[in-house]
């Protein structure tokens, strides 16, 4: 067992756990994190993807009796019917664009500069919906008609440019769309069950040559961490968005992001992939 391959695992899980559910973007701060530390390859980029179950099953345990009362009243439940629906309407876009551009995404935008200008783009975008007038007219993801799950689907086809984040574009998209705060982010928490699932799906699907059997300890232990860094980050995050905006993310994602261009462009950090 390769203990450096497994404190890497580890490492990643951990960022990967606790960004999924932030707006401040998993893919790009996975992408940073895997060329500093050397995994980057394909290798790197499918293990990056695939320990999102890790996170979403972080989700799922904690909304488990939301969502086993949504599967219980499926059947005879307009209310159930309609949350499940417009989940569906909010991941098709998702599904369509990734489906046809993934590939040539993932080959010519994974890198430092990409993620770092989506950093700050995404920052100024959070800041802005922050600061505008805020209509609310949804209050819970109950009350949410197809035309805003449509919205807000159509709003997280941003994502697939690394560094813009899911979690934001949904969250700021329904912000801007006239949800709450709380509407928001839970509607951005649930969108991720179809939306990481499928991820996770098709890239053990069609990348299976890459998985080795003698990594078992490295995609354990990234699991692990994953599961652990989201359950913590989901907890706080609601806590969080209780009291405040996201006025502070937003300025995190700007500063970031400006270190990282700075790192690069005096020669500190060589961000060029290595993989």
């Amino acid at each position: 067992m390769d203990l450096a391959l497994i404190l890497k695992a580890v490492i990643l899980g951990l960022v990967e756990g606790f960004t999924e559910f932030l707006p401040i973007s998993s893919t790009g701060h996975l992408i940073l994190a895997g060329e500093l530390l050397g995994f980057n390859d394909e290798r790197g980029k499918l293990f990056a993807i695939v320990i999102q179950s890790g996170a979403l099953l972080a989700l799922c345990w904690e909304y488990r009796q939301r969502i086993l009362s949504v599967a219980a009243n499926l059947p005879h439940d307009r209310a159930a019917q309609r949350f499940v629906l417009n989940l569906l309407i909010a991941f098709v876009p998702m599904a369509v664009v990734g489906l046809l551009f993934a590939d040539a995404i993932k080959a010519q935008l994974f890198n430092a500069t990409t993620v770092a200008s989506a950093f700050i783009a995404g920052g100024a975008v959070m800041l802005w919906a922050e600061r505008r007038e805020h209509r609310i007219r949804v209050t819970s993801v109950e009350e949410m008609s197809a035309a805003d799950a449509l919205k807000i689907g159509l709003a997280q086809v941003l994502a697939l440019i690394p560094g813009t984040s899911r979690a934001g574009a949904t969250i700021v998209g329904g912000l801007v769309f006239g949800l709450s705060r709380r509407a928001a982010t839970e509607f951005s928490f649930f969108l991720a069950i179809p939306t990481l699932g499928a991820a996770t799906l098709y890239e053990l699907l069609f990348e299976d040559d890459l998985i080795n059997g003698s990594d078992w300890g490295m995609w354990v232990a990234g699991f692990a961490a994953a599961f652990l860094g989201a359950f913590l980050s989901v907890r706080w995050l609601l806590r969080y968005i209780a009291v405040h905006d996201f006025s502070l993310l937003a300025w995190y994602r700007i500063g970031f992001g400006a270190l990282v261009l700075a790192t690069g462009q005096l020669g500190w950090i060589d961000w060029r992939p290595t993989g």
